[in-house]
């Protein structure tokens, strides 16, 4: 009966970020990672440098979060078109990043743990075996790099191309591009700190470069965690969108807005809930055409209420000094 006009105002509630090409050489940087994280852990203990147990350890903790970016973008995959979630799956892949971003921040304490333990108590060093094993760990990082950062770039401008937050953010993707150069950058360290070590004695300085590679990795697994966050916790649009919204809808004809919510349903869709109330109410379709650059907003839900005549006045006052509430 209706059957028509539903088919009208049903559209795509997929918002997940499907990206085969990165899942595929996730997989081939985890098995990378995996040999090289086994090589610089068992060489570490063996031949006692601690700059080199730390960078093997910090491998093995980006094994761990490769396989959780695999597992959110095949969960993400099997789950895209189907009834589970409210708005798709759009926000594994930012739940995978957030876990990804934990991980890091776990190996950055366990760096700083036991490079104070070796500041304490140093041990010998065997320092060309441990700067052999470092540099290849370090050429299997930049290989990693180069495997992901041609998805990562990809993703990015393909982002840019559609414009206004349309672009599916692939921050699973970002959240495997910065283990692995935080990988690079302790390899480096690790590599600068043997060399010294081996050629002025500086033996000091390897459990050291542990510390300031830990407190890097701490700044960057802070930053992805106050990237993902937000969006897991269904953040708002920033304040000026949302008065603009307002504006846009309150210049045509007498409308008023009493109750406005945006949240995130993806890391670039956003979700809004309009009530309004006017003296010449229109059709919700009327509203949603009045937002149509709002190019951020995926999902739009207007109420309207028609205000009495002998009421409206004041409780339009009311409603826009009272009730507003944007987020």
């Amino acid at each position: 009966m209706h059957a028509r006009t539903i088919s009208l105002l049903q559209h795509d509630h997929n918002f997940a970020v499907i990206n085969k090409k990165a899942e595929k050489r996730t997989w081939a940087v985890l098995i990378l990672t995996f040999i090289t994280m086994a090589l610089e852990v068992g060489a570490g203990i063996y031949l006692g440098s601690m700059a080199l147990l730390a960078d093997g350890w910090h491998m093995g903790t980006h094994v761990a979060a490769f396989m959780i970016t695999i597992f959110a973008y095949r969960y993400s995959r099997a789950h895209a078109h189907d009834q589970t979630f409210a708005f798709s799956s759009g926000k594994v892949g930012v739940l995978g990043a957030f876990a990804s971003s934990v991980a890091l921040g776990v190996v950055a304490l366990i760096m700083l743990i036991e490079s104070g333990e070796r500041l304490l108590h140093p041990r010998i060093i065997h320092f060309n075996e441990a700067i052999a094993i470092a540099g290849f760990g370090l050429f299997i990082n930049l290989i990693s790099a180069l495997l992901l950062k041609s998805r990562h770039d990809h993703d990015h401008h393909h982002h840019h191309e559609h414009g206004h937050g349309h672009g599916h953010h692939d921050h699973n993707l970002k959240a495997a591009y910065v283990h692995v150069i935080s990988d690079a950058l302790t390899s480096v360290l690790a590599i600068v700190a043997l060399v010294l070590g081996k050629y002025y004695g500086w033996q000091w300085l390897d459990p050291v470069m542990g510390v300031v590679g830990a407190l890097i990795i701490t700044r960057w697994a802070y930053l992805l965690v106050k990237e993902t966050g937000p969006i897991l916790l269904d953040e708002s649009i920033d304040a000026d969108y949302s008065k603009a919204i307002v504006r846009t809808i309150e210049s045509d004809a007498d409308n008023r807005i009493a109750d406005l919510h945006v949240w995130r349903v993806a890391p670039n869709h956003f979700a809004v809930i309009i009530s309004l109330v006017t003296h010449h109410p229109q059709p919700p379709e009327y509203y949603k055409a009045l937002l149509k650059n709002f190019r951020k907003l995926s999902h739009i839900t207007v109420e309207v209420t028609r205000c009495p005549e002998e009421t409206c006045n004041d409780s339009m006052e009311q409603a826009v000094t009272s009730s507003l509430n944007p987020g």
